[in-house]
């Protein structure tokens, strides 16, 4: 197949794949060849990649740039270029491969890439070696160089930087083929974040929904970033995972209430489209604590969840209603597994609507 040119193709090729033709580009390009395209082999199929610019800097170093096509999904890393610089050396068979600038660097175990390594994943790396030793002068080795000129810009953009990847991105792919994110993929990208916490020793995690949950954390309470487990909307699933690995104790789930009161119905995917019983579920507690007929109905009538908490706070209702709903997520969550847990619910602002269950989690408050 060709690697695709235009957005509304359905799939494209991995950061890995963009890699692996540079680097026979710039091999290739040592030998004097000039190559306008290269043919790489993937775990899949191969691949036609046009390559962007060659030079060769002396008879045994050339440099080539692929860039990166687009395609049908919202990937940051679509269009970036990719550099590789290839020299030969006398190491017979011999391919090293490094990191440039832009390529992130490994800081913390728990990934497929030793700490110290740049983060070059192991299929990339089988790619890379593959391809080139089929176009090794006799007698030579090399080394291989890869640079994302773009890679520290966008890395922020990524889970590198809670994964301890630092300085730039990774290079990716388990076949060579990009394909508009799944679900499965995207459930991966936030499991690895379980195997990071428990190798570097983080066994009482915090689970929260998303960036608010992490903010109001980091804000709050005193906690390594390791310890700060993103879920997302999947938090059967990510629950499910976690109790896969026994090291983990315990698991305080920490967030807006708008996320969290859902688990108290059982609903364990908490994106709007799967199930929204918010008001439902706000209506219940509030009557369950003595609200009276008036207000159940305003409460029901609320469009956020923050509208229902002025109304709570309003009727001095605030703590009873949001103590009860965490006493019952705590319940179920420890029905379904064997992992101790607690709970604290907060307001966009960070304000404490659970005072009672945020004493008891196993981490310590910052001081006002």
């Amino acid at each position: 197949m060709e690697a695709h040119k235009n957005s509304k193709d359905k799939s494209g090729i991995t950061t890995g794949s963009v890699a692996t033709a540079a680097s026979l580009a710039a091999l290739l390009t040592i030998e004097d060849n000039n190559p306008e395209y290269v043919e790489i082999q993937t775990p899949t199929t191969k691949v036609k990649v046009k390559i962007e610019k060659i030079q060769k800097i002396d008879a045994k170093t050339a440099k080539a740039t692929v860039k990166k096509p687009n395609y049908d999904d919202p990937d940051i890393t679509r269009g970036i270029e990719i550099i590789s610089q290839v020299t030969l050396n006398d190491e017979d068979g011999v391919i090293t491969i490094k990191g440039g600038k832009g390529v992130g660097l490994i800081t913390k175990p728990g990934l497929q890439i030793p700490v110290g390594e740049h983060a070059i994943n192991p299929v990339p790396r089988d790619m890379i070696k593959t391809n080139l030793k089929r176009y090794l002068p006799k007698g030579c080795g090399a080394t291989v160089t890869i640079i994302i000129p773009e890679g520290e810009k966008l890395a922020p953009k990524t889970m590198n930087p809670r994964l301890g990847i630092i300085d730039g991105i990774s290079v990716l792919g388990t076949t060579g083929i990009a394909r508009p994110m799944s679900l499965k993929a995207y459930k991966d990208s936030l499991r690895v974040q379980l195997d990071v916490a428990v190798s570097n020793g983080y066994y009482d995690l915090l689970f929260v929904p998303g960036n608010i949950g992490t903010r109001i954390a980091q804000e709050k309470l005193i906690i390594n970033p390791d310890q700060i487990i993103e879920m997302s909307n999947y938090v059967g699933y990510m629950l499910d995972e976690a109790e896969k690995l026994k090291e983990i104790k315990s698991i305080t789930l920490f967030g807006h209430a708008g996320k969290l009161i859902k688990i108290a119905a059982g609903i364990f995917n908490t994106k709007q489209s799967e199930a929204d019983a918010r008001r439902e579920i706000m209506t219940c507690y509030a009557a369950l604590c003595g609200a009276n007929q008036s207000t159940i109905h305003e409460i029901f009538e609320c469009i956020t969840t923050e509208d229902v908490i002025k109304i709570l706070d309003k009727n001095n209702l605030t703590d009873k209603v949001f103590e009860m709903i965490a006493d019952e997520i705590v319940n179920l969550c420890e029905l379904k597994y064997d992992i101790k847990f607690y709970v604290t619910i907060v307001k966009m602002n960070g304000d404490i609507l659970t005072p009672k269950h945020a004493h008891l989690i196993p981490f310590t408050w910052k001081e006002n």
